[in-house]
């Protein structure tokens, strides 16, 4: 059996999820466990070259993790044969840029999202990728959470019977940055460097809801900017101009209602920072990041509504474990993995640019249907 290699220009890897996702917990992993185990019995190798702007940092984190390769100049990691990859997770906007040119030099391409800041851009990404060629990906790393996989697992089964809803809550309270150190980059929070929770968040619902339920039909959302100033690395005090809550209600195939609160506002009390109920006519299910339980309707208590008399029924107790019966990897080791096959052995992949402008799509019809408070009809996306 032989062993092979793969170039891959990682651009963008000095931030936190760069680095700790996609080259320590992913690329790194891979090399570590001896390769990728490939469908003909070959084993791939990943190579990759950590290109980025600042070369103290690009240097500083080659070194710290012991990768040979590093570079501060696109082109010259573009000409290079054995650089068959190019993955981007640089800010919003500047990945158009860099993957266009990765596009441009023939390498296929594997990226964050959002793709892009608005439709049209995330769009033509897809139809260049497409007219030259080259396989093409997007990272939609909560399809692989073992959490979401279970809840798969629950769904395919026919257990939830007919699925009437979906309730979403995601979030928890980032600091302000005066009293205690923010948990996310200023960035995040200025519209005019592509910040915002509905740019951020309605990307991850549309991949989750149309691999998971269906397609989403309409969308209606209201965003908000709860707290209008914070402080930034420096801590010099900025003033916020992205939203950073979104309250979001989808209509789904089916007829299937999906409603989805994501804010940085929030002080969490469930069990993990993300929360999916399903409610079905045969039962329901509550997911998270690891865990899925589920209720049937044979076990669902009567619940009779008297608020004189406290409550004394313990209602979580009859929700049961969905267990793992497998071993779940890190789910954006995982993908990597699928796309790594898919780029060298042609195995199938099917979350293309495509799939990232539909999400694009998405949160800019978010925006949109706040700015005129109404619901918006979805169009299809095509390449």
């Amino acid at each position: 059996m032989a062993v092979r290699s793969i170039g891959i220009i990682m651009n963008g890897v000095t931030g936190r999820m760069g680095t700790n996702q996609h080259l320590v917990r992913s690329i790194l992993a891979i090399r570590e466990q001896g390769g990728l185990a490939l469908p003909g019995g070959d084993t791939l190798i990943p190579d990759p070259i950590l290109l980025g702007r600042n070369e103290q940092k690009v240097r500083a984190l080659a070194e710290k993790y012991h990768v040979e390769r590093w570079s501060t100049n696109l082109q010259e990691c573009l000409a290079a044969p054995e650089n068959e990859i190019y993955f981007d997770a640089q800010s919003t906007t500047m990945r158009v840029e860099g993957v266009k040119a990765a596009i441009a030099a023939g390498k296929h391409v594997y990226c964050e999202k959002p793709t892009a800041t608005n439709v049209e851009a995330a769009l033509e990404l897809a139809q260049l990728a497409r007219r030259a060629g080259i396989k093409n990906g997007v990272v939609q790393d909560k399809l692989f959470l073992p959490g979401l996989l279970k809840l798969k697992r629950v769904i395919d089964s026919g257990f939830l019977g007919r699925i009437l809803a979906i309730r979403g809550e995601f979030g928890y309270w980032i600091f302000e940055g005066d009293w205690q150190p923010t948990q996310r980059p200023s960035w995040n929070y200025r519209k005019e460097d592509g910040g915002g929770i509905i740019v951020d968040m309605l990307c991850h619902w549309r991949y989750v809801l149309s691999n998971l339920f269906g397609e989403i039909r309409s969308v209606s959302c209201l965003g908000a900017t709860h707290i209008p100033e914070r402080y930034d690395e420096q801590g010099r005090l900025y003033t916020v101009t992205a939203d950073d809550a979104a309250y979001s209600t989808f209509i789904l195939d089916n007829n299937i209602v999906a409603h989805f609160n994501s804010s940085w506002c929030v002080r969490v009390n469930r069990d993990e920072l993300l929360n999916i109920q399903v409610d079905g006519t045969h039962g329901s299910a509550v997911a998270g990041l690891h865990h899925c339980k589920t209720q049937n309707r044979v076990n669902t208590p009567r619940a009779v509504w008297n608020p004189d008399i406290p409550a004394t029924h313990d209602f979580r107790a009859d929700w049961m474990d969905v267990p793992a019966n497998e071993t779940f990897e890190n789910a954006f080791k995982y993908q990597w993995e699928l796309f790594l096959k898919h780029v060298v052995c042609d195995t199938p992949f099917p979350w293309t640019l495509l799939e990232g402008a539909k999400g694009v799509q998405l949160a800019e019809l978010g925006l949109r249907s706040w700015e005129e408070r109404r619901w918006i009809d979805i169009p299809s996306l095509e390449e």
